[in-house]
């Protein structure tokens, strides 16, 4: 049974404002619950219509499907919704590639963003300040569980990537740079990649060492840009390919 003011907190939460004002953020479904229940994030509270395979009964709250549509984001609420603890960020120590993300405000290209860091081996996922905010519901149930094992970091990437160009590579993806398949690829790197309509701003763009694109092979060249998402999973497959060899 949920209480008024329980449908309050959670239901707020699909709010940054408030998310952060209550330290909280909320996960849906089985395998996403299970993935963040799995790692160091500290569970709140889970509510939940059924038994869940993997999570002990004595932990869940039971409510009615009806309940659980008051309190879920999805459309076709998904059995289980758990509160968590949002963790305090660690410092940022960087190793290996490492991917920086300008003002990108689409949920579901940061959480598949998040998600393909994860498949990559990706450790640090270096978002500005004006990123869509990865505990968003949506970003959430996007990465499907990814956001367990990816360490993500809200900066001000001007200052932070002047400090990087003094000793590492930074590479930013544009529509006439170098292309991808020709570049020289570093494995300790950063990748820059922009916003969705716009590309990387003029302030970050002039903090690149490296401009590189992916090129089209299309016959009649009409498409305009590559999803970000897209665009991140070339850049992933392209840069281990290269520096695996």
């Amino acid at each position: 049974m949920l209480s008024k003011s329980q449908i309050k907190l959670i239901t707020s939460l699909r709010l940054k404002k408030h998310r952060e004002k209550h330290n909280l953020f909320f996960a849906e479904g089985p395998k996403v619950v299970k993935e963040l229940l799995e790692s160091t994030f500290v569970v709140e509270s889970i509510f939940a219509t059924t038994a869940i395979p993997g999570i002990d009964e004595k932990d869940i709250t039971r409510i009615s499907e009806q309940e659980l549509k008051k309190i879920s984001d999805l459309k076709t609420p998904n059995k289980v919704l758990a509160v968590f603890s949002m963790p305090v960020t660690k410092e940022l120590q960087l190793s290996g590639l490492t991917f920086v993300l300008d003002d990108v405000r689409d949920p579901g290209n940061l959480g598949t963003i998040i998600r393909l860091c994860d498949w990559f081996g990706v450790e640090n996922l270096v978002c500005s300040k004006e990123t869509v905010d990865c505990y968003n519901p949506k970003v959430v149930q996007a990465t499907m569980g990814s956001l367990a094992r990816v360490r993500v970091h809200y900066l001000d990437l001007g200052p932070f990537l002047k400090e990087q160009t003094k000793s590492i590579p930074v590479y930013g993806t544009f529509m006439n740079g170098k292309s991808i398949y020709k570049a020289s690829l570093k494995e300790n790197a950063l990748v820059v990649l922009g916003n969705e309509a716009n590309g990387i701003s003029t302030e970050i763009a002039s903090l690149i060492t490296h401009s590189i694109s992916i090129p089209k092979f299309g016959k009649l060249q009409k498409t305009e840009s590559l999803n970000v998402a897209t665009a991140a999973a070339i850049c992933l497959s392209e840069w281990h390919r290269t520096t695996e060899r």
